[in-house]
């Protein structure tokens, strides 16, 4: 039997961080493009994408600004590219699907509900902010719903997965999401093999601790059988012990500043840091790294040739 192979996803720059939480996190087109690249060098193969304004860093879906960075990092690597459609909870869905539609990517994310998604505690933290938007986002996620109802997602699936050929990180933030899940699945909507990123963390979602990650992994595999890829994040500090276990457990893994902003106890100085950090403890585990033409075929994409941009 050949070796397993585990993804590394990175996710470049999100729209949970902001500028001032620090100082190496991606705002610009080119800085976006130079981070993302920089991380598919160190071995991730697939790279998740939001987009910022190169002026404030404030999260934005405008296609424009995706299209600065999309087509210098497909040039400069053979990795997947992996768009959000989830943007930020303050987004329209019209908005969160202008640039994926535009682009035709391999890969979008997919959140499988609506949550409520508190980034506010971060204001607990006090810090002189560069700029008024950033206190005014988080302070709006205490009395606003990140909205993905079963006719957005039914949406999704057709005007991007059946209308453009994108596959998903069917992103779970907790147990339902996967009854969620399984339901399009016996609809017909969705078929393997799926690739399901088990997200904890985030306050209004399940918890980060190896108990939620076990129990995730127990459900999945009862609804999903060996017709899925698992892959784990956790938020903030749990991101390294979490995504150690879910790889030990036989998932793959994401790294990148959307998810924490360190590396160790140190901020981390790139997304690279984070990929290199991960891939020595795969190493230490006697696991290898999938190539991006692996991350393909594991997970049945339509190839980079076959993207509009």
């Amino acid at each position: 039997m050949a070796p397993r192979k585990v993804i590394i996803t990175c996710a470049v720059t999100g729209s949970v961080h902001t500028p001032s939480m620090s100082p190496y996190l991606p705002v610009t087109p080119d800085q976006i493009a130079a981070d993302a690249i920089a991380a598919a060098e160190a071995g991730a193969s697939i790279l998740h994408l939001h987009a910022r304004d190169p002026k404030n860093g404030r999260p934005t879906a405008d296609p424009d600004v995706f299209m600065q960075f999309l087509p210098r990092i497909k040039q400069a690597t053979s990795a997947v590219i992996n768009i959000t459609t989830g943007g930020s909870s303050l987004m329209t869905l019209d908005q969160r699907l202008a640039a994926p539609l535009r682009a035709e990517p391999e890969m979008c994310s997919l959140n499988m509900g609506s949550m409520n998604f508190a980034l506010f505690p971060m204001l607990d933290k006090p810090k002189e902010w560069q700029h008024e938007w950033e206190p005014k986002l988080l302070e709006a996620t205490r009395d606003t719903i990140f909205k993905n109802t079963f006719a957005d997602m039914e949406g999704v699936l057709e005007r991007l997965g059946k209308g453009c050929g994108t596959r998903f990180e069917f992103e779970c933030y907790d147990v339902g999401h996967l009854y969620s899940l399984a339901h399009f699945r016996d609809r017909g909507l969705v078929s393997g093999p799926l690739f399901i990123q088990f997200v904890l963390g985030i306050l209004g979602g399940i918890g980060a601790d190896p108990d939620n990650l076990i129990h995730m992994k127990r459900i999945a595999d009862k609804l999903f059988c060996d017709s899925y890829q698992f892959s784990v994040l956790a938020a903030g500090r749990h991101q390294m012990p979490l995504i150690s276990i879910a790889a030990a457990m036989g998932g793959n893994v994401r790294v990148g500043l959307e998810d924490s902003l360190y590396d160790g106890r140190q901020l981390a100085k790139s997304n690279a840091d984070q990929v290199r950090r991960i891939r020595g403890i795969l190493d230490g585990l006697s696991l290898e790294v999938a190539t991006p033409a692996e991350a393909r075929d594991m997970l049945a994409l339509k190839g980079g040739d076959r993207v509009a941009f």
